[in-house]
């Protein structure tokens, strides 16, 4: 079984939010799945569904951002899962917004949602989905940034970006890391010919 968790802060005032792409990644998923049956438990909604033969949980924890960890690390306890059957999926300011990067494992990256997750779990072997969501613009901090909604440009980039990551995030579960990093993370300018014959 995969714990496939987006993370996002519970509440309709945060629903639009840049932080909470995870939760629209988990939504969509959800949609794409025809999966309805969602519960509260572990501090997070949860949704059973099935990706191939293989069962995953949905899930969104409630414990806002900062706190993701508190909801993560005894699920995966209870489950008796391993790190890497743990997906997460958040927003990165690093990399503009719309764009998209697939990770095996790594640090928090300063991402106050992976540290917990990290203090947590004890492990950063987990798989992460990053979605990018572009630096402040001038004059803003952080907080304002991740807490404001998308310009109507950025929206329609992260609408695109959840669409193309649902195939990705299957094929995780199907196949493995490597084959969705391969297959769906951007290709480097030199392989632009290899990039169109992958994706066509």
């Amino acid at each position: 079984m995969k714990i496939i968790a987006g993370l996002g802060n519970p509440g309709g005032e945060y629903a639009a939010t840049k932080h909470n792409v995870g939760f629209m990644l988990i939504d969509a998923l959800a949609d794409r799945l025809g999966t309805e049956n969602w519960k509260k438990d572990f501090e997070a909604e949860i949704a059973e569904a099935r990706i191939g033969t293989e069962k995953v949980l949905l899930v969104k924890p409630q414990t806002y951002m900062n706190d993701s960890g508190r909801s993560l690390g005894p699920l995966l306890s209870y489950y008796k899962l391993a790190p890497e059957d743990l997906i997460v999926a958040h927003d990165d300011m690093d990399i503009p917004a719309g764009t998209i990067r697939i990770r095996r494992k790594g640090s928090s990256g300063g991402h106050n949602g992976i540290k917990s997750i990290l203090a947590h779990v004890g492990d950063e072997n987990f798989p992460r989905i990053r979605i990018g969501i572009g630096r402040p613009p001038a004059g803003w901090t952080v907080i304002h940034h991740v807490l404001a909604p998308f310009s109507e440009e950025d929206a329609k980039k992260i609408g695109e970006a959840i669409d193309y990551l649902l195939p990705a995030v299957e094929a995780i579960v199907t196949e493995d890391i490597d084959y969705a990093m391969n297959r769906y993370n951007p290709k480097k300018a030199k392989k632009k010919k290899e990039e169109g014959e992958t994706n066509g």
